[in-house]
Formats: C-alpha cells, sequence, structure tokens
C-alpha cells in the first residue's frame, strides 16, 4: 500500500517529470552516449539519490521516455483491431511510420546512435502486438510466430528506410503501397478465413 501512495504522492510526481523534462531536453542536446546521470541530476536540480530513486538508469529513463510511448500508441491505434488483417497491418505500419518521423525530429542527434536500441525494442513490440492479433485464429502457433517476425522487421525496415531516405512520399502512400504486397504474400493465409 505504501507504494501505491508514495507513487501517487504529488511531490514524487513533481520529481519524476523534473527528470523526464530534463532528459527531454538533454536528448535533444546531446548524443545519448555522452548524457550522464549527472547531467540529468543537474537539469533537473535533483540529486544522485532521487534519480536512482525512480530510475536504475539512463537506459530505464530512455525506455520510458521513448519507447513506452510507441508501445502505448500501437496499443491504442489497434484497440478497435480484435483480429490481425489488411487494416491492422496498415495501422501498425503507419504507427511505426510516424514513430520514426517523430523520433527522428525529437532526438535529430541521437537517432541514428540510438538505432540498435530502438530497432530490437520496437521489433519486439510490433511482433507482439502481431501475435496477440493471431491468438484467436486456429493456425499453428508456429505459423504465427513466422508472420508476426517476418513482417514486424519489414514494418520496421520499411519505416526506418522511408525516414531516413527523407520521407520522399507520405507515410499514407508508403501504407498503401506497401500493405498489399505483404498481403498478397499472405494471400493463401487470409483467404482461408
Amino acid at each position: 500500500m505504501e507504494t501505491t501512495v508514495a507513487k501517487s504522492d504529488p511531490r514524487v510526481l513533481r520529481t519524476r517529470q523534473l527528470i523526464l523534462d530534463a532528459f527531454t531536453i538533454l536528448i535533444q542536446e546531446k548524443d545519448f552516449k555522452d548524457i550522464t546521470v549527472k547531467d540529468i541530476t543537474e537539469k533537473a536540480t535533483i540529486n544522485r539519490a532521487t534519480f536512482y530513486a525512480h530510475f536504475l538508469d539512463k537506459y530505464e529513463l530512455l525506455d520510458l521516455t521513448l519507447l513506452d510511448g510507441f508501445r502505448e500508441t500501437l496499443h491504442q491505434r489497434l484497440s478497435c483491431h480484435a483480429v490481425f488483417n489488411e487494416n491492422s497491418l496498415s495501422s501498425l505500419f503507419y504507427v511505426m511510420c510516424q514513430y520514426h518521423q517523430e523520433l527522428s525530429g525529437q532526438c535529430a542527434k541521437n537517432y541514428e546512435s540510438l538505432g540498435d536500441h530502438f530497432q530490437n525494442k520496437m521489433i519486439e513490440a510490433v511482433h507482439d502486438v502481431i501475435l496477440h492479433l493471431l491468438e484467436h485464429e486456429a493456425n499453428p502457433k508456429e505459423e504465427h510466430i513466422a508472420i508476426a517476425t517476418t513482417l514486424s522487421w519489414g514494418i520496421y525496415g520499411a519505416s526506418y528506410s522511408w525516414n531516413k531516405e527523407g520521407r520522399k512520399i507520405s507515410a499514407e502512400e508508403l501504407v498503401a503501397k506497401m500493405v498489399p504486397i505483404w498481403v498478397s504474400g499472405l494471400d493463401h493465409y487470409f483467404k482461408g478465413k
């Protein structure tokens, strides 16, 4: 019960927000690898013990700041999709495109250097959503894993390349061009429904 009270304490919430705000400013100014806990605590005007009371390290802070928002957006956007179909696939892909665009704008200095960190976690998040959408299907679990793996890497790679190459077409156009290619590859799967 104390933990619940502590987490809802306005002072705790304010301190946590100071840390998040400081990190958000620093990630725009410096490369992530150059940001130290000391930088964060100085910018947030807190001490190191206070930082560690809220976060294990700067990587946990990074995940909370940037990746939790992505996961939340995925779940919000797909809450209306109860099944895996062309619409849910399009929504997934569109969210990924939006996130790459926002991330590269928000963290321009870090977009390239944090690529590996984000890549694996974002692919994993999309993979999990696809598996969740597929869990109501009768097909074997191994097939679901293969579909989720293939599509999550494809969605990440296509959206990353689109963003890195300067977004020469809109996200909507990219989704409209790519999803039919993926769907035609899954045609036998969709026809079985």
